[in-house]
């Protein structure tokens, strides 16, 4: 097991060299932060969290301080860094093993993500654009993102859907064909109303990836039962676009809260899409290509958010240490009693495990590719927000009254690995995905072992 551990964790001495100047940032500029960015945000209100003012002027320094030490767009793979402009570039490439290691160092602090442009949805935005833009959204998108100028969202659950069911999505895309003097035209109609979409009320979010059903119901050349059963196809009739977020037809309906908690200037929005003009360049691939760019944004970022959870985790638990250490009740500390000691065992297991968990998916891409580790990814989503919260959850034990309080990350922090259980698909589909895995490797292993 020790053999295992130290190759799934083990560094080049470049990339080790990378890791510490990440370390040093994080805990030397990043964490020291986090007071300044709640202490502008905590006086505004309303529609005030959500105005340019409302940015905390800490987030542009330490991007420019990341920029400088070399941390920029480091979750950029090596496969797609030739998509992109050589100054944007990561200063070392990263396999998806090595990011995630460096991903858990950047979850100790929640402006580490974005200092370094590493933030989501904004990374899995740009992966689709590298991996499916079209010259012309690369550059009035791509480029921006990956400077930091802009930020994105990626729209797709809908209040009024179990979304959780992708082909239950009933935002439409609506062709329309029209005759002209020089051919055929086509054009685009987006209606319909999404929520939890994450950073859409972020002022600085200029673009959106939308993820809808195609409608042939208007066109000329309707051969009507073609275009029916397109329209009612379960997996070929959805389609992603990109939209610009000043559209007069995009309506911020409200913000969200997750617990109480709004995350401006970021937050997560209710939107409504009303009559929104797409053209044909702004389709991602093309019509009926939905599944396919959005399952291409999703192995990487489960990654990230697994390894930034340990990450928290891992802050949140050193807290308990310390306060095990320093307090003290019926006469001696709290670490000398044995139900504490039983908490700090457990969390050590819990933590070492969904690290060796998530760095074992991360090799397995790096290796085969997200279609080849598909099961481990599904694995993870499950695993690590269930781990890394019974970790946090004994950390608010620990700390009592505190540990609800917002004096302290932890409440933040369970807060946050909770709604991971939700956010990117419920626990419910993913381990509905490993059984369904686990059963055909087992049917067919029995099919192979009756043919002997």
């Amino acid at each position: 097991m020790q053999e295992v551990n130290m190759s799934l964790q083990e560094l080049s001495p470049h990339v080790e060299a990378l890791k510490n100047k990440l370390n040093v940032f994080v805990e030397q500029y990043c964490i020291p932060a986090e007071r300044e960015f709640e202490d502008h945000m905590k006086h505004r209100f309303g529609k005030d969290r959500w105005t340019m003012e409302a940015i905390p002027p800490c987030v542009e320094r330490l991007k420019q301080t990341a920029k400088s030490m070399g941390l920029w767009n480091l979750f950029i793979p090596p496969h797609l860094i030739k998509s992109i402009p050589p100054h944007l570039a990561p200063s070392c490439p990263l396999s998806f093993r090595e990011y995630g290691i460096l991903c858990e160092t950047m979850g100790r602090s929640f402006l580490a993500p974005e200092a370094c442009n590493c933030n989501a949805p904004d990374t899995g935005n740009m992966e689709v654009l590298m991996h499916h833009g079209t010259e012309q959204q690369k550059q009035q998108y791509l480029i921006p993102l990956l400077e930091g100028k802009i930020r994105s969202a990626f729209l797709m659950t809908e209040p009024s859907v179990a979304s959780s069911d992708a082909t239950n999505i009933q935002s439409t895309l609506t062709r329309i064909e029209k005759t002209t003097a020089n051919g055929p035209k086509v054009s685009y109609i987006l209606n319909g109303q999404k929520w939890w979409s994450t950073g859409a009320m972020d002022p600085r979010c200029k673009v959106a990836l939308v993820l809808c059903r195609m409608d042939y119901s208007q066109c000329q050349s309707n051969n009507n039962n073609s275009s029916d059963s397109a329209s009612n196809r379960r997996h070929g009739a959805h389609t992603v676009v990109l939209i610009d977020m000043n559209n007069d037809g995009v309506e911020m309906v409200r913000p969200l809260t997750v617990f109480g908690y709004d995350d401006a200037p970021h937050g997560h929005a209710e939107v409504k899409l009303t009559n929104i003009q797409v053209s044909p360049s702004d389709l991602i691939i093309g019509e009926g290509s939905g599944f396919q760019v959005a399952q291409s944004r999703l192995g990487p970022g489960r990654i990230h958010h697994c390894m930034r959870s340990i990450g928290l985790a891992q802050r949140c638990y050193e807290y308990m240490l310390e306060r095990s250490l320093t307090r003290r009740t019926f006469g001696k500390l709290l670490c000398e009693h044995g139900g504490c000691q039983e908490q700090i065992a457990d969390s050590v297991a819990d933590l070492e495990a969904a690290r060796l968990l998530t760095l074992s998916c991360a090799a397995a891409m790096d290796t085969h590719g997200a279609r080849g580790a598909r099961d481990k990814i599904a694995s993870i989503k499950v695993a690590v927000p269930e781990l890394t919260g019974r970790v946090v959850d004994r950390a608010v034990q620990i700390f009592g009254g505190a540990g609800v309080s917002d004096d302290f990350p932890l409440a933040r922090a369970l807060v946050g690995l909770r709604s991971l259980r939700i956010a990117d698909g419920p626990d419910a589909v993913h381990k509905r995905t490993v059984a369904l895995m686990e059963i055909k490797k087992a049917k067919r292993a029995m099919k192979q072992h009756s043919r002997l």
